[in-house]
């Protein structure tokens, strides 16, 4: 099912973000070499309790935290625990929030310390990726433009894109339809409209697409143990320029 958000409803999505994006700050402010992932697991949930939000994550489907770190050739859903940050570790934070009733999702890959050319370029380009696919997310074009446009920029790089994993729509909960892949043709696929609210998040592979999950049944890992990177922003298509509602404001100023 496609839901539909009216003007009130993205007003709450918008705060909860707010609250996400606090989070995200506050466990930027935090990452650093030898600091464990569950130590900003903990950072998080309590600031988001605090705020009067719920995290999202934490007992969705079972998932015991309210997190997902994945490091390195971790592309996604992996589980805090007791794994020290190193330098030269790139490490994705994947948090939701709920806040009366209405949940928001983003991701940022972090660069840890002393990190070789070849992963900051595969960070960099698949940030510049999920901002192309924002841009295609207006009323009258479709899917498949958000997507082609993510998979055409990291693919000219010689990057490959996961494509088991996609985006959502999100709204009431967290995982809501439409799917939002980040390969695909441009004008095929659903039709944008307004108050569409979706999770656009590229998973891009520095070496082959193919991925593995692991045993735990969550942790998702490239093939070829190369490096990972996954950025995501919640956002609302509109007429002329989608307006992004989650925000990494707090994340740049972390690090200033």
């Amino acid at each position: 099912m496609v839901f539909y958000k009216s003007e009130e409803e993205i007003s709450v999505i918008r705060e909860s973000a707010q609250i996400l994006g606090k989070a995200h700050g506050l466990v930027a402010s935090n990452i650093k070499e030898g600091i464990t992932t569950l130590h900003l697991d903990k950072l998080a949930e309590e600031f988001i309790r605090d705020s009067g939000g719920i995290p999202s994550f934490k007992g969705y489907n079972g998932f015991p935290y309210s997190l997902c770190i994945s490091v390195n050739e971790t592309v996604v859903h992996g589980f805090p625990g007791s794994y020290i940050i190193k330098d030269g570790d790139v490490v994705s934070v994947d948090c939701g929030v709920k806040f009366n009733g209405f949940h928001s999702d983003s991701a940022y890959t972090h660069a840890i310390g002393k990190v070789d050319t070849a992963t900051l370029s595969l960070l960099e380009k698949t940030k510049q990726s999920l901002f192309k696919g924002i841009e295609k997310a207006v009323v009258g074009n479709r899917m498949g433009d958000v997507a082609n446009a993510i998979q055409q920029h990291v693919e000219q790089e010689g990057y490959s894109v996961v494509r088991e994993l996609v985006g959502h729509g999100i709204g009431r909960n967290l995982h809501e339809g439409p799917e939002v892949p980040n390969y695909g043709k441009r004008g095929q696929g659903l039709k944008l409209q307004a108050g569409l609210v979706i999770a656009i998040e590229p998973m891009v592979n520095l070496g082959t697409r193919n991925i593995v999950q692991e045993n735990d049944g969550w942790t998702i890992r490239t093939r070829d143990r190369k490096p990972s990177a996954h950025f995501e922003h919640t956002i609302v298509v509109r007429k002329d320029k989608a307006e992004i509602l989650t925000t990494w404001e707090y994340i740049d100023k972390a690090f200033k």
